[in-house]
């Protein structure tokens, strides 16, 4: 859960699944003149849009903090048992369906733990410490599972496909996680050359108009709507009334829309 405490007192909370579902639109919609469209296309994006698959469970009850009175953000959750098996459900669920969607979201787990295995240096993402045996071990089981995989796969093709979801993750944060800022990420694929990424700059023009250069969309413009739930406070009396007030939050939408720097 992304959890946003706003100028005005109100809570927005905007679901790690909804998230996303924007990475799968900018998937989806990758590639022009300037940019390879990602390949083998269909696997690419279904990875892109489930890659957050393991927060389903979560979403069915947040959490609730006695102590602060909040719900915490995806970040401070606890990685106890039952989180790490709704995140090896949602990696063997995909497997099943896609063996390379799951690859490419098994990777993506494991590597927000590992620093993204350096696929992205701006913004920069540490390697997470003091994971703890049971984390550790969650790690290591799949990471001999991918290398099992990857065997049979081009391993810059499957490289390249890995970066381009690391980038569409940090994008759709980029708007769910604070109101658009001035931002770059680094290095981002434009082929499926080995080496070759690119500075994409994001700039923040008004009224949810943001604009990235250089823009690697197949529209002339492309809008996104996310989800989300707005609540009247941050702070609650007990789990019952936050829970309460999550679940009977009106579904509102945040409108922007990516265009290219004129």
């Amino acid at each position: 859960m992304i959890v946003r405490e706003e100028p005005d007192g109100s809570l927005v909370l905007i679901n790690q699944t909804e998230h996303a579902k924007i990475s799968g639109l900018f998937a989806a919609h990758w590639g022009n003149v300037e940019f390879a469209r990602p390949h083998p296309y269909e696997p690419v994006v279904r990875a892109a849009v489930f890659h957050d698959a393991g927060w389903y469970r979560y979403e069915t009850s947040p959490r609730y903090d006695a102590a602060t009175g909040k719900t915490p953000s995806f970040t401070q959750v606890p990685l106890d048992r039952p989180q790490l098996d709704a995140f090896q459900w949602a990696i063997d669920w995909l497997t099943g369906i896609d063996p390379y969607a799951g690859l490419l979201i098994n990777k993506h787990r494991t590597g927000l733990w590992r620093g993204r295995y350096g696929a992205i240096t701006h913004p920069p993402h540490p390697n997470a410490p003091n994971l703890g045996p049971t984390v550790e071990s969650f790690i290591a089981e799949n990471e001999a599972q991918q290398r099992a995989q990857e065997q049979a796969l081009d391993p810059t093709e499957l490289g390249v496909n890995y970066q381009l979801l690391q980038f569409w993750d940090l994008l759709s944060l980029y708007f769910c996680v604070r109101p658009p800022y001035q931002q770059f990420v680094e290095p981002v694929p434009k082929s499926y050359r080995a080496g070759e990424g690119v500075r994409v700059d994001l700039m923040p023009l008004g009224d949810g108009r943001v604009s990235i250069d250089p823009y690697p969309f197949d529209l002339p413009s492309l809008p996104i709507r996310i989800p989300c739930r707005r609540l009247p406070t941050t702070k609650f009396a007990d789990e019952a009334a936050f829970r309460a007030a999550y679940f009977q939050a009106l579904p509102r939408l945040m409108r922007f829309e990516l265009v290219p720097m004129y």
